[in-house]
């Protein structure tokens, strides 16, 4: 057997492989041996038909089937023991008119090389890090909510601007029959919300859906009725009011700080904000964390350049699936996806290039961190340690579960990468600033 490989360019090569019979003749003689053994054929005791007729019937699958096997395992072995770093699979290079019958059979094979590159982390770089404040008026709205989530429904003779309303929306030809809970102030126009103003229980307002909520999946769900129905759907609904409630808030007093964190642990409004405070930046923190991520990651990817055997992938693509594309499908998949697969090549150049690794003591140790973290959430802030490595166990248990926690872990490592190597502007925003810088609202 002989492998030699031609490097056409960078990022293409041609892998030959070579075999005499010597190399594959063992094991097809092998395997027909065993089907003379045990062919029934009619005419033949069984282990005693000739081995010309096995040959003929067999002879050829066999021999596909056994050269296909060392081609397999002889190419997979070239390619680690060369180190070859490649894109997609090897092609076959198909001939029609190959020679089954000849001495030495060569085949060859197409490779698509991944790129050599390197990223630079500490140039200039128009990354931006956030750091995201509760402010005042934030803390203020919490505070608020907290107080309704903890008050309670008073009943109303007469619909206010502040009332909440139950009810049902009906229209027969529609098919619309739905008992809902709806706020006076969830109708998106002042002119529908003053047609409730003053009514009373057993009281029908119509109104039209057209521009009834904020978007249509709100209409869907207020008139129980799926998207397709609910696309351009412009008709007249009948509410009947059947109760009208108006949410007296709770009052901010020791009583409520209890509930909420624990006897004395929060003895005033302002001990409270600063609670809030600190547990929203917490959640506000991990979300600036992920923006930076993906924004290094998205700088690396305007700034990092190299090319693509992008006529080999196009051509793997059009087999690689259970389902061969056409040559256009296979480039229209592939302008798809070369955004993705260059993302997983800097990620990966990343990880090699500044050694960025995880054993398994280290996923072990970020899975018990999150587990703690989890416990504290319920009120268990100092469980045993049984208890916990048993939680550990169970779910490192899960090879899903420790994918998904290994590239939590390998985050981590990058993000304190990154927070070290790059030059990034740092900025103080409020959450609503953050949210218009993530979505331009």
């Amino acid at each position: 057997m002989n492998i030699t490989r031609n490097n056409v360019d960078a990022l293409n090569a041609i892998v030959t492989i070579e075999l005499a019979k010597e190399d594959y003749q063992g094991n097809v003689d092998t395997v027909l041996s065993n089907y003379k053994k045990n062919a029934n054929v009619p005419g033949f005791r069984k282990g005693a038909v000739p081995m010309s007729l096995i040959l003929k019937q067999y002879g050829k699958s066999v021999l596909f089937e056994e050269v296909n096997k060392m081609l397999q395992e002889k190419l997979n072995n070239y390619l680690v023991d060369e180190k070859l770093d490649i894109l997609g699979n090897p092609l076959p290079v198909m001939s029609e008119n190959f020679d089954w019958d000849a001495d030495v059979l060569k085949f060859d094979f197409e490779l698509g090389l991944a790129p050599e590159f390197t990223v630079d982390l500490e140039g200039k770089t128009k990354v931006t890090k956030f750091n995201i404040v509760a402010d005042e008026a934030m803390l203020d709205e919490q505070v608020e909510y907290i107080q309704k989530q903890y008050g309670k429904l008073v009943s109303k003779e007469a619909v206010e601007e502040t009332s909440e309303l139950v009810g049902t929306f009906t229209n027969e030809e529609e098919g619309i029959n739905k008992d809902v809970t709806i706020a006076v102030a969830d109708f998106r126009t002042k002119t529908n919300q003053k047609k409730f103003l003053n009514k009373k229980v057993g009281d029908q307002v119509t109104v039209n859906t057209k521009g009834l909520f904020e978007d249509d999946h709100k209409l869907m769900d207020v008139l129980g009725i799926d998207h397709d129905q609910v696309h351009g759907l412009e008709v007249d609904v009948v509410f009947t009011i059947n109760e009208i409630n108006e949410s007296e808030k709770a009052e901010l007093n020791q009583e409520l700080f209890d509930k909420l964190f624990g006897q004395d642990v929060v003895t005033s409004v302002e001990q409270l904000k600063e609670k809030i405070k600190e547990d929203a930046e917490k959640q506000f923190a991990s979300q600036a964390d992920q923006k930076f991520l993906n924004d290094v990651f998205e700088s690396l990817l305007e700034t990092t350049s190299f090319e693509l055997p992008a006529t080999f992938l196009k051509k793997w693509l059009m087999t690689a699936g259970e389902t061969p594309m056409t040559a256009e499908q296979a480039a229209e998949e592939y302008e798809k996806s070369e955004k993705g697969l260059r993302y997983q090549l800097i990620e990966g150049k990343v990880m090699t290039q500044y050694e960025l690794q995880l054993t398994f003591e280290d996923i072990k140790a970020y899975t018990t961190k999150l587990i703690k973290e989890q416990l504290a959430q319920f009120g268990q802030t100092e469980p045993d340690d049984k208890t916990v490595e048993d939680i550990v166990a169970r779910v490192m248990s899960n090879q899903d579960e420790v994918r998904r926690i290994s590239e939590q872990a390998m985050n981590e490592k990058m993000l304190a990468l990154f927070t070290d190597k790059v030059k990034a502007n740092v900025k103080e925003v409020s959450y609503k600033d953050f949210v218009k810088e993530m979505y331009g609202e």
